[in-house]
């Protein structure tokens, strides 16, 4: 039996499970099964997002063995492991400091794993919908001042709905749910600014898409209808949120990766980053909702 602390700034408090030497698995495993929010991309140790610190708290027993030519090469690619600690993984079965979680094996000791959650999220790109395709209601579009037509209506919309959704919220007593779609409304009216101030007035406004352009007859930031319900918890909340955030990102990503012009393809691409930074925002809340909830259930 071995006792696993996961810590992390982005955890409230320390959580130690207990896991069976081998039964469990890789350390990513005992974290899933245990909604530990460390981050991680391919799970089989090609990307490197499920980087982690691993202490040895055992006095006697430290397990070096177990580590595959795959993670070497990962870790040695991205600067975490040395020459000296691979000859002493090889000869003296001496652990690293560092590991990848989805090939760190558990053992029969105790270890304790730190992991930096904001900067080892996912760099890989969230994957694409069918329905991306089709978000710019089959037009294409030529000049920077359509695409901030589309771009001011998208966030517009998603402004108007969060602001909708929070009232909603705290007009039946969830507040903590309704601050949260007051925060996300506040970040799409900062977007809708953004794109209007480098527009030119008259012509971004003459490109401002009508709702029949839209799948749904509806913007791709808005989220599913049951994001009203009154009873939503807040993790609910998040993840209706999430929904809409990965469907805008795949209106500016789509553009982005199908324009011809450059000078769109420059301004679509900081509306993905943007977007982007959002999706690990609330993918980092969720991951710390789950990890609270599970705290609290044990």
């Amino acid at each position: 039996m071995a006792n696993v602390t996961f810590t992390s700034p982005v955890m409230a408090k320390d959580v130690t499970v207990y896991a069976i030497a081998g039964h469990r698995g890789t350390v990513l495993s005992v974290a899933k099964a245990h909604k530990i929010p460390i981050p991680f991309d391919c799970g089989d140790g090609e990307c490197g997002s499920c980087l982690i610190e691993v202490k040895h708290i055992s006095k006697t027993i430290k397990y070096g063995i177990g580590l595959t030519e795959k993670e070497k090469e990962l870790l040695r690619q991205i600067g975490k492991i040395t020459p000296e600690e691979i000859y002493d993984t090889e000869t003296n079965d001496k652990p690293p400091r560092y590991r990848l979680a989805c090939q760190c094996f558990v053992r029969d000791e105790d270890i304790l794993v730190y992991f930096e959650g904001d900067q080892t999220l996912p760099k890989k790109r969230p994957h694409l919908s069918i329905a991306s395709r089709i978000y710019k209601g089959g037009q294409e579009i030529t000049t920077v001042d359509q695409f901030l037509g589309y771009a001011m209506q998208v966030e517009l919309e998603a402004a108007g709905h969060f602001e909708k959704l929070a009232a909603a919220m705290k007009e039946v007593g969830n507040t903590e749910v309704g601050e949260l779609f007051g925060q996300l409304a506040g970040y799409s009216r900062l977007h809708y600014e953004e794109a209007k101030s480098r527009a030119s007035s008259t012509e971004a406004e003459k490109f401002t898409p009508g709702d029949h352009v839209w799948p749904d007859l509806e913007t791709p930031e808005r989220t599913a209808l049951w994001a009203g319900d009154p009873n939503l918890s807040r993790l609910d909340a998040l993840k209706a949120a999430l929904q809409g955030e990965k469907m805008g990102f795949e209106f500016y990503y789509t553009i982005a990766g199908s324009t011809t012009n450059p000078d769109i393809k420059t301004m679509a691409n900081e509306f993905v980053k943007e977007e982007a930074e959002h999706v690990e925002i609330l993918e980092r809340w969720i991951a710390r909702e789950e990890a609270q909830q599970n705290s609290a259930a044990a």
